[in-house]
């Protein structure tokens, strides 16, 4: 579906610096690769040169640059990037090849309840007894919702996404390819008596709020009892793991490779980088920010940058940093000092052994 200028104008905001009115794009792609027919954007300087030369026939950008190529419409916003987002989203709306109906060999319950007019459920999908799946939900592929499930509104299902029995789905939840969701919680017990671990039943569920995006592959536990909980808006990244009873606030961000132990509680707006490893049975206050690697091993304070393992406030974290890198150097410096001293203590032992003599 082309746009024009101007209804790119009216989907983004900001104003027009140049181009004609009726300038068309029917598509998005990098400064780099667009072409007269697309749409790209400069979010950051980086990608300068790249902008000098593009071949795009609009391009978002921020306020008061020093240049613009010639030859292309510019609409200047506040945030490009986002923008730009309102942009691809257009275009994938236009794409959407969503069909309501059920595959012939998908499998589902007759108690589940669904709308086959206003769901898609794909070949070789799953919808067990009970099952509530809701208007504009699309469940993909080999897709499984167990037993009472419950899958709100417009929710977007990939490949091989297991939702297990009871578990709760909030509107517009888009879950990527092979996650898992509602898998029994990591609990075993030694029993003295025997010398053997015993599992310990979880009977909870997994409850995710609405907006949120889970990446592929990755695993959020069910609770031993009560709700494992992801709030309204968060996104998580690929290969993530969210052991039983976490509490995940609104609107955090949890990237890849990270692992949230159980009972453990982040807050809102909490950004957790990659590869951050979190304890269980703490917590995590508002709009902190755990960087890459960080390892987090008793409560934070909210409002902060940590980073480090154990987790410290970044400057410190940095500071500590710096002085390992250092050990090395000081290593060989205090070898060198303690040779010294030996070779001083030699001297002296001499001399008073020669006054001695004397």
């Amino acid at each position: 579906m082309n746009l024009s200028l101007t209804e790119v104008l009216a989907l983004t905001g900001g104003k027009i610096l140049s181009g004609a009115p009726e300038t068309t794009v029917s598509g998005v792609a990098t400064l780099a690769e667009a072409t007269p027919s697309e749409i790209s954007f400069l979010g950051n300087e980086k990608y300068f040169k790249d902008f000098l030369a593009t071949k795009a026939g609009i391009v978002l950008v921020p306020p008061a640059l020093p240049e613009y190529p010639e030859g292309v419409a510019f609409i200047e916003v506040e945030n490009p990037s986002l923008a730009f987002n309102a942009m691809v989203e257009h275009f994938m709306k236009a794409a959407n090849d969503f069909e309501p109906g059920i595959a012939p060999s998908a499998i589902v319950d007759p108690t589940a309840k669904l709308n086959p007019d206003k769901v898609r459920v794909c070949a070789g999908a799953v919808i067990e007894a009970g099952a509530e799946i809701g208007d504009g939900s699309d469940i993909g592929p080999g897709c499984v919702i167990g037993k009472s499930a419950v899958l709100g509104k417009d929710c977007k299902l990939y490949a091989r996404v297991v939702v297990r029995e009871r578990c709760i789905l909030g509107n517009k939840v888009v879950i990527q390819p092979g996650a898992v969701i509602g898998s029994d919680g990591f609990g075993f017990l030694l029993n003295n008596e025997t010398g053997r671990y015993e599992t310990v039943d979880q009977v909870g569920i997994v409850e995710i709020g609405d907006c949120v995006d889970i990446g592929a592959n990755t695993t959020i536990d069910r609770a031993r009892f009560g709700r494992t909980i992801i709030g309204e808006g968060s996104k998580i990244d690929n290969l993530v793991q969210i052991g039983h009873n976490v509490v995940v606030g609104k609107h955090t961000v949890i990237v890849s490779q990270s692992g949230v132990a159980g009972s453990t509680k982040l807050g809102d707006y909490v950004t957790v980088a990659a590869q951050v490893g979190i304890a269980g049975h703490i917590s995590v206050g508002d709009k902190a920010v755990l960087a890459a690697r960080t390892g987090v091993m008793s409560s934070l304070d909210g409002g902060q940058v940590y980073w480090g393992a154990p987790a410290a406030p970044y400057k410190d974290a940095a500071k500590q940093y710096a002085a390992i890198r250092k050990l090395p150097d000081a290593m060989k410096e205090m070898m060198a000092l303690k040779k010294q001293a030996a070779e001083i203590k030699e001297l002296i032992d001499q001399a008073l052994a020669e006054q001695a003599g004397n």
